[in-house]
């Protein structure tokens, strides 16, 4: 019975994801407990990414910020999704909030700790992977671009630094 239980669950999920045609379809959680619709977001351009406190790549974070306080009033928005899938987060979410704040002065949206890969994953990150094509996230700080139509422009890779990703970003909020 719980196999036939799990096979309609993953049916209708399947379903819910296949009629996803943007990010405005998902909501997430700040870390504050507040809901972010990304419903919201509409019109926006919006860099998500995937964060991780004591990754080698935190420092990410500060230049984000920067992009982030450069271009916000042109409709950028940055919206950080803390992931312990590598084990480099901290281990409480408020944990995680203050030590961003203090150590890279971020102050664009956080959101709960997620899940990126796996039978447990976030919706939001299943959209963006099978959008990009890419698959599987292999490690923090990958980044997504999306449009002001709430579709993915572009896939970055963890290491590729968020300053190279401006030329991408100007475009799109013209």
């Amino acid at each position: 019975m719980r196999d036939l239980e799990n096979c309609a669950l993953y049916e209708v999920i399947m379903e819910r994801m296949n009629n996803m045609n943007t990010i405005y379809d998902f909501k997430e959680t700040e870390m504050s407990g507040q809901e972010i619709n990304l419903e919201d977001y509409q019109g926006k351009v919006v860099i998500i990414v995937n964060t991780a406190s004591k990754c080698g790549l935190a420092p990410q974070l500060e230049a984000l910020e920067g992009l982030y306080k450069k271009y916000h009033a042109q409709g950028l928005e940055v919206l950080g999704l803390p992931s312990n899938q590598f084990h480099q987060e901290l281990s409480e979410d408020e944990e995680t909030s203050d030590y961003c704040q203090r150590h890279y002065g971020v102050t664009f949206p956080m959101t709960k700790r997620v899940v990126i890969n796996g039978e447990d994953e976030d919706p939001l990150f299943t959209y963006l992977k099978d959008s990009s094509g890419n698959g599987k996230i292999k490690w923090n700080f990958t980044k997504f671009l999306v449009g002001r139509d709430g579709k993915l422009i572009h896939r970055y890779a963890p290491v590729t630094k968020p300053e190279k990703m401006e030329e991408q970003i100007v475009e799109a909020l013209k």
